[in-house]
């Protein structure tokens, strides 16, 4: 997958489409990745034990990679990461600005 943790996304598709965020969490094998803020659901919630009572909260649902794009931090673009391979391994670098993302 080529989005990892900590990155800056624009969303794509969907309610949210053109807001940016930073990924949270990957879930690799369903390809899926959980952007902070976005993509918020309201979830109806009983009161359990020890609890005064029940509620509705917000939660955030994982969308699907093809959905985001990543935001290259040097050139502020939108951009599929290209790699690179150097001596201490594959490196991920912006396919626009040449830069390492």
């Amino acid at each position: 997958m080529k989005l990892k943790k900590g990155d800056k996304v624009k969303i794509l598709l969907g309610k949210d489409r053109g807001k940016t965020g930073t990924v949270d969490r990957v879930f690799a094998k369903k390809k899926t990745v959980l952007v902070g803020g976005l993509n918020l659901y309201k979830k109806h919630t009983k009161p359990r034990e020890g609890q005064k009572g029940g509620g509705i909260i917000s939660q955030a649902r994982p969308l699907v990679a093809t959905k985001v794009a990543l935001i290259c931090p040097k050139c502020a673009k939108i951009t599929r990461p290209a790699f690179r391979e150097a001596a201490e391994g594959k490196t991920r670098i912006c396919r626009i600005c040449k830069a390492e993302i």
